[in-house]
């Protein structure tokens, strides 16, 4: 493990917190990934990739789910300085969540979930990383509100947090009773007090597992049918809504939809933000649902139908057992 640290200004300190910290931050563990160099998302994210992970029961460890997708060999580093293999128990592309197994007895003291619903701005929170206080900010809820990321996903209320934690992926947000709120997703510019733009963290709220948790650890999966998933990148540019990469041989691509395409409507309902793309798309129905679009290429309105897919059957892993 490299030797950065966080700023002493903005560790936690022990005293701050009616909670025990120590114990809190031995319930945090660090990930390590192999990712097949064939594998659908190894060009977007990599074939290694590095994070955190929580303790949330008996070797069980939550983390964020595009660290673990279709990984083939897991390494999980914990406080005392043991290394012990995982493998992966889940991943959900709905809330984003990821479980993985530790396959040796952890013996630590898993974090208890907390009600992400009740956490309120200016709440004061722990990021904690991997390795203990060094690793891990204080911080504080500066928002709750609708997340939507390029990649189809939407939360509606997601959880952003500052200052930010430089080692973001898999952290666990802990609330005031020292109980987990949430797990870190991103890092993206924000709007503070004062109006000055400075980073946050996104943070999956923890209440979003709780329904799925049990299936998850049961079936690798969420317990319902899968939503329809295109496999386009957009974003949204002055109240327009523009394809800005397709997934290769996804969906979308097949349709012949193309980088640069303007997406006006979806079955005939108007579109110009990225939350009401996705929701329009997913209300169609599930997975293998025609999604009729209609788009400006080049100043030409055109009519496609793109055959909707389910997104983990591009995967490998264990999405798909």
């Amino acid at each position: 493990m490299s030797n950065w640290k966080i700023p002493a200004s903005v560790q936690p300190k022990p005293q701050d917190y009616g909670y025990d910290l120590e114990q809190a931050l031995g319930a945090v563990v660090g990930l390590r990934t192999i990712i097949p160099a064939d594998a659908f998302t190894a060009e977007t994210l990599g074939t290694e990739r590095a994070g955190n992970g929580v303790l949330i029961r008996d070797d069980v460890v939550l983390t964020i789910g595009y660290l673990i997708t279709e990984a083939q060999t897991i390494w999980l580093s914990l406080i005392d300085g043991r290394v012990v293999p995982g493998h992966v128990l889940a991943y959900d592309q709905a809330t984003g969540f990821g479980l993985v197994q530790a396959l040796a007895r952890l013996d630590l003291p898993a974090l208890p979930l907390g009600q992400s619903s009740a956490a309120k701005l200016d709440d004061p929170v722990v990021v904690i990383g991997a390795g203990g206080r060094t690793r891990s900010v204080a911080a504080r809820i500066v928002a709750k509100q609708e997340f939507a990321g390029y990649w189809e996903y939407v939360l509606d209320e997601a959880i952003f947090t500052a200052p930010a934690h430089p080692h973001w992926g898999g952290t666990a947000v802990v609330g005031p009773a020292g109980d987990l709120i949430g797990i870190g997703s991103l890092q993206v510019e924000g709007m503070v007090k004062g109006g000055k733009t400075e980073p946050l963290n996104m943070v999956v709220p923890i209440d979003l597992l709780k329904p799925i948790l049990d299936d998850l650890l049961t079936m690798g999966r969420a317990n319902h049918p899968p939503r329809p998933w295109l496999g386009i990148y957009a974003t949204a540019m002055e109240e327009k809504v523009v394809i800005v990469g397709l997934a290769d041989d996804g969906p979308a691509e097949r349709a012949n939809l193309r980088t640069g395409d303007v997406v006006l409507a979806v079955a005939g309902t108007e579109v110009n933000e990225l939350p009401d793309l996705f929701r329009r798309i997913w209300s169609l129905g599930n997975a293998g649902v025609e999604v009729p679009l209609t788009i400006d290429r080049d100043g030409r309105t055109l009519d496609l139908r793109v055959a909707s897919g389910d997104r983990n059957r591009f995967l490998k892993g264990p999405s798909l057992h």
